[in-house]
């Protein structure tokens, strides 16, 4: 296999520039919206419902798309995917700006927006993989790649909350229009590696049983809000029909189930395919990697931790505390310097310690610091979320990187379309479980004598620890790249 020559500093930061500013501006996207869900649904006519399934359709499309999304940058190149991806997302996010009506924001935001970060996203793991070759160099900019997409999740509410007071929801969109257009220019000078054998086939049906399997396990997740996980909160029906009544089995195990069947007879198909010498969308080899396979459940549950930890304590603050969309995102301000603190040493991080050893120590640091958070939940002080959050911050932002890198380390430049839009998957599939949970044991705790806060951080710090158990699970030799 042929493979270019590392780029020197200043290259490597010109290449990893408009990479960065893709994720961020992706991750921007999934979390500004909710603070100006009301101003939205005014101006457009519609209701606040409506505006929350625009955000849950954004959600479904990038997820379910993610990993046919991936297989595409084999076929068109990593570039050129990635570029489309900016340029689709960019048409969406001029629609957004513009729209008259719910309509045309579903058009641009959920479908165009949703398309273009699946078509963009997976490139930039894999520009960065197959562009540094050393485990501690490309350690350095996964942790700016990270670090963008923990600062996107994280700085979505606050910058979206400012520019919506300030001006208008609009101008966050226009924001968005203005950050892509700077990234399509940049992205110019992006080059990549010559691969050295041919463009795969998009496999058609894998594709679409990926991505319908994806989209009910998502979409069941996230109606846990409104239903519940156990039993219905309220009639689940199909037009005017009640299919499961009150107080019957949560609707959210039909569609989850769904997914399930769904998934499977994607395996089955993966099966069918490799038996028969066809190559279908994913490899069942990727699913034997034991290394890759902890180290894409560290990055779920980490983002699930982190998602849910902003969720709940944006509930928290707003509905207990009474804080407007700004004093909230000012609030979070200490995880999102706990992530930049962190990611921006990540390189150094990586000469002293293997990736293994910073993804169980940030599950440690994001315990205690969920473990503050609960201890000092009762106190009137305004103060008292900081170092919870702080520490969550910190602890987050070092594994987001090591956990990137262990998974996409695990294997060779040719599967590299593949495992990105995979782990790619998953860290969505984590984002939508932890709003999704958070939520839902927000709302079954919210009755007198019940404390819903505390609850929900409870649930998120046993979560937390599972993900450390798995991280001591990996392997220690996980700490260099398997060479094609």
């Amino acid at each position: 296999m042929r493979t270019a020559n590392p780029p020197d500093r200043k290259a490597a930061r010109a290449m990893v520039l408009p990479l960065a500013l893709a994720q961020f501006i992706a991750s921007y996207a999934a979390t500004n919206m909710n603070v100006a869900i009301g101003d939205i649904a005014r101006d457009l006519g519609t209701t606040v419902a409506g505006l929350q399934t625009t955000i849950t359709l954004f959600t479904l499309t990038m997820a379910s798309l993610m990993i046919p999304g991936s297989k595409l940058t084999d076929i068109w190149g990593r570039k050129r995917c990635f570029v489309l991806g900016l340029v689709v997302y960019e048409v969406g996010a001029i629609m957004a700006t513009l729209a008259p009506g719910l309509g045309t924001m579903i058009v641009g935001y959920s479908l165009l927006q949703g398309v273009g970060s699946a078509l963009m996203i997976p490139p930039i793991y894999i520009l960065v993989t197959v562009a540094f070759t050393d485990v501690k160099t490309r350690a350095r900019y996964f942790g700016v790649v990270s670090g963008a997409a923990g600062l996107g999740a994280a700085a979505g509410p606050l910058i979206g909350g400012f520019v919506t007071s300030l001006l208008s929801w609009r101008a966050s969109f226009l924001l968005q229009v203005l950050v892509v257009g700077w990234v399509i220019i940049l992205a110019r000078r992006l080059t990549e590696p010559e691969r050295d054998r041919a463009p795969s086939r998009f496999d058609a049906i894998g594709a679409v049983l990926s991505a319908l399997g994806l989209f009910f396990v998502v979409l069941g997740v996230l109606q846990s809000r409104t239903f519940g996980w156990i039993t219905s909160r309220e009639d689940f029906t199909v037009g005017d029909t009640v299919v499961i009544p009150k107080g019957g089995i949560s609707p959210v195990w039909l569609y989850v189930g769904l997914g399930a069947v769904t998934l499977a007879g994607f395996f089955w198909h993966i099966h069918r395919s490799e038996r028969a010498g066809k190559e279908p969308l994913l490899s069942s080899r990727l699913f034997r990697n034991r290394t890759a396979n902890l180290g894409l459940g560290t990055q779920m549950v980490q983002w699930l931790s982190i998602q849910g930890t902003f969720f709940v304590t944006s509930v928290y603050l707003q509905e207990v505390r009474g804080y407007n969309a700004i004093q909230t995102g000012l609030m979070l301000t200490p995880a999102t310097i706990g992530i930049l603190i962190s990611s921006a040493r990540a390189e150094r991080f990586a000469q002293r310690r293997s990736q293994r050893w910073l993804v169980i120590v940030g599950f440690a640091v994001t315990v205690v610091g969920m473990a503050l958070q609960l201890i000092l939940s009762g106190s009137s002080s305004v103060l008292a979320a900081i170092p919870g959050l702080l520490l969550i911050g910190i602890g987050v932002g070092a594994m987001l990187t090591s956990s990137v890198n262990i998974v996409q380390s695990s294997f060779p430049d040719r599967d590299q379309s593949d495992i990105s839009g995979l782990s790619r998957s998953v860290s969505n599939l984590g984002s939508s479980l932890g709003t999704a949970l958070a939520g839902s044991i927000l709302v079954a705790a919210a009755t007198p004598g019940r404390h819903p806060y505390a609850a929900a951080v409870t649930a998120l710090m046993v979560i937390a620890l599972i993900g450390l158990v798995l991280a001591i699970l990996i392997p220690r030799t996980s700490r260099t790249r398997v060479q094609a």
